[in-house]
């Protein structure tokens, strides 16, 4: 069979799971709805957490990335994983204590405040609707390569796709779609790489394959080196970012990680603390699989791309060539007219231009592996896109039903009248995210990294603050929140969109030399130094506020265990 008819099979199949599963976990509470009932398994969850985690950037644009940045890219990984230890450790286990079901009614209940509750739901609607645009763009480039539609048509399919399991469902729906989407993703991701592995070096083991050498006796890494220095490009193995630049963005994506509001919601759909706990662990362990084998990925097809393609005659190029270029994601232009493709660091002299997104779902048709295994990987990236755009479009329609109708319009809503909210604005949301992946900002593949600076900005220190600090009071918190976001906004539009300037500025322009991907940090620190210092000149949070927060530190059972 062909790559056609196996995608149309196999995405098929893998949508028929999720429309059943939907149908089976159906919402029929607004508890249902926002947090699964509450009694979703430790493992469940993890596997749920980790496909919510994996996005169409970490499946499908990471290993791109990595594969073009080589040591510099190195960030993501470090940021991505980092920031699950620090999420699990840190603030899980206290917030599922909390037993709130977002993080606008966290932060709206532990500050004592509407305002404080509004400014973190404008938050979160920011940072989700920032990630989202970027996972139903991925969504469209799997359509319109492997099914060969019209990249606006595959969005209007993925956003059909996900309403109808994110409405009907809910938490519910989205939980267990998100262990059978976790389940296909990771497959999709693994076989073509240990396909790879075995091809390059005899290695069944990516990881292990990576460092080993090829037939030839040269060593993998050493070999792209010696390929990237010929073309003009920096050594594979060596960064061209600041130790400063790279501390910062690798903390931005780190405390961005924990404060993203569609990961933290995951911890309140488990029954106990201990059990928030344990799905963080299970999570890191799967989330580990796929982020310790994109590296692999990256040396793989970034040897496979050049030696398939560099001063080779355009005419003899395999036929995934042209139907890459038929996307308009690699296209090639014969400068000198000789017929042959010269793929160098020179701008001026470079004929090809290859979309970092199409890395990993290139990868297999570059090195001529099956048809199936081509289909498999566009469901796999079908799988993450589409979980992550689900969990992101819970994450909207609770900030809108919950805790702005229910907690400050409506108080007296009945609870068939807030899931109905709930489900509205989850159709809301899916029109404003189809129509940013149809007509995407230019800015939309940069933004999944800026999302993680936004949360970083103002999410983080609220939690935070709100857990460990007790004398945290409303006035400190909302400032904090509010400049944090504010500046990073700020220094997004100035240096990354080009906003406040007719061209986006030059990198010596920076402020400390610092990427827009981490100013994130810089924000948070100014977001903590402002809460803290207006925390001192204003009032102290009420008695009960402070006890609150001192009972949601004590582990279960410790009090009994004292009384006896």
């Amino acid at each position: 069979m062909d790559v056609r008819i196996w995608t149309y099979l196999l995405v098929g199949i893998t949508f028929a799971l999720y429309i059943g599963i939907a149908i089976w976990s159906r919402a029929g509470s607004t508890k249902d709805f926002y947090v699964a009932g509450g009694g979703v398994s430790p493992l469940a969850n993890g596997m749920a957490t980790a496909a919510d985690w994996m996005s169409a950037a970490s499946f499908i644009s990471m290993a791109g990335v990595i594969s073009f940045s080589g040591y510099d890219g190195s960030v993501y990984l470090m940021g991505w994983t980092g920031g699950y230890v620090l999420l699990a450790l840190l603030l899980a286990p206290y917030l599922r204590k909390f037993g709130k079901f977002t993080v606008p009614d966290f932060i709206g209940d532990r500050y004592y405040s509407n305002t404080a509750r509004t400014v973190a739901i404008l938050c979160a609607l920011i940072v989700s609707f920032t990630y989202v645009a970027g996972q139903m763009r991925g969504v469209g480039i799997v359509f319109s390569r492997f099914l060969e539609v019209e990249i606006e048509t595959g969005v209007v399919i993925g956003m059909i796709v996900v309403l109808f399991y994110a409405v009907l469902g809910g938490m519910k729906g989205i939980t267990y779609t998100q262990v059978a989407q976790y389940c296909i993703l990771i497959f999709a991701f693994m076989v073509p790489v240990i396909f790879l592995s075995i091809q390059a070096t005899g290695s069944p083991i990516p990881q292990i394959g990576m460092g080993s050498s090829g037939s030839d006796g040269v060593y993998l890494l050493d070999k792209l080196d010696g390929l990237s220095r010929e073309l003009g490009f920096s050594e594979y193995t060596s960064g061209s970012k600041s130790t400063l630049d790279v501390f910062f963005i690798t903390a931005a994506l780190m405390v961005g990680t924990a404060g993203l509001p569609h990961v933290i919601v995951r911890f309140f759909t488990v029954p106990k603390v201990k059990d928030a706990r344990k799905s963080a662990g299970y999570a890191l362990l799967f989330i580990a699989i796929l982020y310790t084998t994109a590296p692999a990925i990256s040396v793989f097809s970034r040897i496979n791309l050049i030696e398939t393609v560099s001063e080779k005659p355009y005419k003899s190029m395999p036929e995934w060539f042209s139907n890459w270029e038929k996307t308009g994601l690699l296209s090639f232009d014969d400068k000198n007219k000789d017929g042959k493709i010269q793929y160098l660091a020179d701008v001026k002299k470079n004929e090809l231009n290859v979309d970092k997104d199409i890395m990993v779902l290139a990868n297999p048709e570059i090195a001529s592996l099956p048809n199936w295994v081509i289909a498999l990987v566009a469901a796999g990236g079908l799988a993450a896109a589409l979980s992550t755009a689900a969990g992101l479009l819970l994450v909207i329609s609770t900030s809108v039903a919950h805790d702005f109708v229910k907690k400050q319009l409506k108080p007296n809503i009945s609870e068939k009248g807030e899931l109905l909210t709930a489900r509205i604005s989850a159709i809301f949301a899916v029109v404003v995210a189809g129509y940013f992946g149809i007509n995407p900002p230019g800015f939309v593949a940069a933004t999944v990294a800026l999302a993680f600076g936004l949360a970083a900005a103002s999410f983080f220190p609220a939690i935070f603050l709100g857990i460990f600090y007790k004398k945290m009071n409303k006035q400190g918190a909302i400032s904090g929140m509010v400049i944090g976001i504010l500046l990073m906004l700020f220094y997004m539009m100035k240096f990354k969109l080009g906003t406040f300037d007719e061209q986006i500025p030059d990198q010596s322009e920076w402020w400390f030399g610092i990427s827009p991907e981490g100013f994130g940090t810089v924000a948070m620190i100014v977001n903590f130094i402002v809460s803290i210092v207006i925390c001192r000149f204003t009032q102290e949070p009420p008695k009960e506020v402070q006890n609150l927060v001192e009972n949601i530190r004590v582990p279960s059972g410790v009090k009994e265990a004292h009384v006896h």
